[in-house]
């Protein structure tokens, strides 16, 4: 980060080259298409870009990063509700939209059915490989509060999992 920070194109071709597969799983792990996940990647190298004077040398990256790319996707999502609340609501469509079936076991689905800032810590932590303490500073919390979060999205994974096979095993 140093290097781009200083204009070296090797320096920034590798930070791009290796962030960029981690950020994208961060992006596409609750994102309906694998383009508007790409968007975002793109979206975020910008604003790393135009921010990157305010990294410090000798800090720890990924938390910079990731703080940059949370706030990526919260205005993504802002922006998409935004549109979604102006436009009208299709009734009495039963076959237009199907619910999400969190039987299938698809992680994405799961991780939709939780709070965003419990489905964030998740994301960071175990999609991303990122630690405790990385977390906290990506989201602005303590370590504590992080631990806390992962903890009630564990709890609410596993009882959205026991009523998922409590409901498959019923006549």
């Amino acid at each position: 980060m140093a290097g781009y920070q200083r204009a070296d194109a090797e320096a920034a071709a590798e930070l791009v080259r290796q962030l960029s597969p981690v950020l994208f799983r961060f992006f596409a792990s609750d994102l309906a298409t694998r383009a508007f996940a790409e968007d975002l990647l793109q979206e975020c190298w910008l604003r790393i870009h135009k921010s990157r004077h305010t990294y410090l040398p000798g800090e720890p990256l990924l938390p910079w990063v990731f703080a940059i790319a949370r706030h990526t996707r919260v205005d993504a999502f802002q922006r998409r509700r935004r549109i979604e609340s102006h436009e009208l609501a299709i009734e009495g469509c039963d076959h237009c939209a199907a619910p999400p079936d969190a039987e299938s076991g698809d992680l994405s689905r799961l991780l939709e059915r939780l709070p965003e800032s419990q489905r964030e810590v998740i994301l960071m932590l175990k999609v991303a490989g990122m630690t405790l303490e990385e977390v906290a500073g990506s989201t602005s919390s303590t370590v504590g509060s992080v631990k806390q979060k992962a903890h009630r999205a564990y709890r609410k994974l596993r009882q959205i999992l026991e009523q998922s096979a409590s409901e498959r095993a019923r006549p």
